[in-house]
This record gives structure tokens, C-alpha cells and sequence, in this order.
């Protein structure tokens, strides 16, 4: 990783190249990284690189690099620790970085003396996307039934910031802390060889009932995609995140593709037509063949053919239906149902990270 260099004690300089300026800010995950220990030099690294990177003055082939290290450089510069942010008569103190998206940098904070997540819009060009967010969510918060709200995250604020520096506004939101619960993504990392389809099967019922919440609240998620599903191994819990793509009223269509994962989509998606439940369940599906791999017994991969199927029509339309369904499908094979404990070894990181 090009990194800035030392100049004495703990003061640091910038890289003095666009090409190291952008290798840098494309790997670097905390503000230490990039501006060093001491505060004294801190404004000075910052200005260097917002020199070196800056999309105007860089060439076209060098644009799309340009602007996502321009972006990233905002993202760190506005971390590093001990910044206050005021919004809405509320002071939020921002902490260290801790993971992200696509989107979005998730920012340790705290506010009236508590904890809380915040996530920080990368690009001000995706704040329409952070704004589908809060919308979902706080429609859902509406509809939903309190004993399913453990199911989706708990959205304390929305708001958008200035940046005094860069000039750039990008929505802020605040959540509550996620402790706990990991990705499927770093499940699957974790089990590369698959995982036991009866450790699935409460994965796979979960996540059925939070679409399901949802789609009784007029909301398809748009991407129920691996690093979206965290689960909390010891009590079997389940909380579907990441809401930026979601279908809502009154359109109901999926505004864009993760792209990372262009190909789990099913073609009413990149088609733009209208999604439906039956959006949602074929996604979900694709995560839990992809978390059980080759182990998965015959008749569950019969069942998720179905489910699988491309015309939107042809697919399972109701979530609730299809948990029903594969209730009796799981006893079939494995007899009344029954807890069976499920941990991860100890490197599996913690979301978001």
C-alpha cells in the first residue's frame, strides 16, 4: 500500500503522485492511515491529496479513479476522531471507521452519551439512494409489528451534512449499534466447502420472515444479497440491512444493481420492470443455495429450483406461503423441528467490517 511518509516524530507527507495518492485512499480503512498521528499536519496531507486527486484536474482516463478517491478522501477526512457533527440540535462524535458498502462508509459514533452507527454517504452523486433508504424504512417502521422489528435495523436519524472542507452534501444516517452478527458473506468465506443444510434451514426461515414483514408493508428489498443478510449465530437471530435499492410506492421498481453481484439478479431487475415479492424470494434463495453449496439433500434443491425459476410469474409470490411450505419440506426430511446450536470460529469478522 503506498503510503504517506514520515518527516520526523509522527508528522507525516502526502503521497506527491496521482497514482500513489489514489492507491492509497482506495485501501485505506481510518483517517490514521492517511493523515497520520498528529493533528499538526493533518490539513496539510488533506489539502495535498485533494490537489492530487481532484476530478478537475485530471485527465479522462484518470476520471473515474479521480472521483472515487476524491470520495474517499471526504469519507476519512470527515472520520478522523473526535469530529462533531450538529445536526437536528443533536451532537454526533464521530469514531473510526468500522466497515462499508458500495455506497456507504460505517462510522463508529455516539451521541447524548450513547453508541451509534453512523453511515456516511460516499459519493454525494448515491445520497438519492441513502434517501430510498430512510423512506423504506421508516415506512416499514409504520407497518411492521413490534415483534418483527428485530428484523430489520433500527434507524435513529437521517440528515445531510456539509462538509466545511470539501463543500461536498452527503446524507448522513444514524442507527442503532449491530453487535453480534456477522454477514452471510463471511459465513460462506468461512464454510467454503458448504454448510450443513439443517443449519441453513433457520437461516433460510428467517430471512423468508423478514421479506415477508416487508412485503406486507408494500417494500421489496431489491437486494437481498450476502453481505445484506447478517445473522447472530448463538440466538439464531436475523436482521436484512441495506435498504438503498429498495422497491417502494409508488413505482416498485428496483433503482440500480450492486453490481459485484449483477449476475444473482433475476432479469425483471436489470429489465426495470416492476418487482415484486417474487424479486425478493429469488434472491434470498440464491443466498442460501450458494451458503449449503453441493451438501444441500435433493428435495431442498428441488424446492429452491422453484423459486429460482426466470419468468416472475412462475416463482413463489408470497413469502409467508413459502415458509409454510418449507416447514413441511424440512420435516419431511428431518423430522420435527428442533434448536441446533450454530457458531463460527473466531476470525469471522463482526459486521460491517
Amino acid at each position: 500500500m503506498a503510503a504517506p511518509e514520515r518527516s520526523g516524530g509522527d508528522v507525516m507527507t502526502a503521497p506527491t503522485t496521482f497514482a500513489a495518492a489514489a492507491a492509497l485512499l482506495r485501501v485505506a480503512r481510518t483517517p490514521k492511515e492517511v493523515f497520520g498521528a498528529d493533528p499538526r499536519g493533518a490539513a496539510a496531507i488533506y489539502r495535498a491529496l485533494a490537489k492530487l486527486v481532484h476530478p478537475d484536474r485530471v485527465g479522462p482516463d484518470q476520471a473515474a479513479a479521480a472521483h472515487a478517491a476524491f470520495a474517499a478522501l471526504g469519507t476519512l477526512w470527515a472520520a478522523r476522531g473526535g469530529q462533531v457533527i450538529s445536526a437536528g440540535g443533536r451532537d454526533y462524535r464521530v469514531g473510526e471507521r468500522v466497515g462499508g458498502d458500495e455506497l456507504a462508509d460505517y462510522l463508529d459514533g455516539e451521541v447524548d452519551g450513547k453508541p451509534v452507527l453512523l453511515k456516511v454517504t460516499r459519493r454525494p452523486a448515491d445520497n438519492d439512494l441513502t434517501r430510498r433508504e430512510v423512506r423504506a424504512l421508516e415506512l416499514l417502521d409504520e407497518e411492521v409489528e413490534p415483534r418483527h422489528r428485530a428484523y430489520l435495523p433500527r434507524l435513529r436519524a437521517a440528515f445531510t451534512h456539509r462538509d466545511r472542507d470539501t463543500g461536498a452534501d452527503r446524507v448522513v444516517t444514524v442507527f442503532a449499534p449491530v453487535d453480534g452478527f456477522v454477514s452471510l458473506a463471511a459465513v460462506r468465506a468461512a464454510h467454503p466447502g458448504g454448510l450443513d443444510a439443517r443449519d441453513v434451514a433457520w437461516m433460510w426461515r428467517r430471512l423468508l420472515v423478514a421479506i415477508g414483514v416487508a412485503h406486507r408493508a408494500g417494500v421489496v428489498h431489491g437486494a437481498v444479497l450476502p453481505d445484506r443478510v447478517l445473522i447472530e449465530p448463538a440466538q439464531h437471530g436475523l436482521m436484512l440491512v441495506g435498504w438503498g435499492y429498495a422497491a417502494v410506492p409508488p413505482e416498485h421498481r428496483v433503482p440500480a444493481l450492486v453490481e459485484r453481484y449483477r449476475d444473482w439478479y433475476p432479469p425483471e431487475v436489470p429489465a426495470k420492470q416492476q418487482a415484486t415479492a417474487a424479486t425478493d424470494i429469488y434472491l434470498a434463495t440464491r443466498c442460501v443455495v450458494e451458503l449449503m453449496g453441493h451438501r444441500a439433500p435433493e428435495p431442498l434443491r428441488r424446492f429452491a429450483r422453484g423459486c429460482l425459476l426466470r419468468p416472475p410469474a412462475a416463482r413463489p409470490q408470497d413469502a409467508w406461503q413459502l415458509l409454510a411450505e418449507l416447514d413441511e419440506r424440512l420435516e419431511q426430511i428431518y423430522g420435527p423441528r428442533r434448536f441446533r446450536p450454530f457458531a463460527l470460529p473466531a476470525t469471522v469478522p463482526a459486521w460491517p467490517r
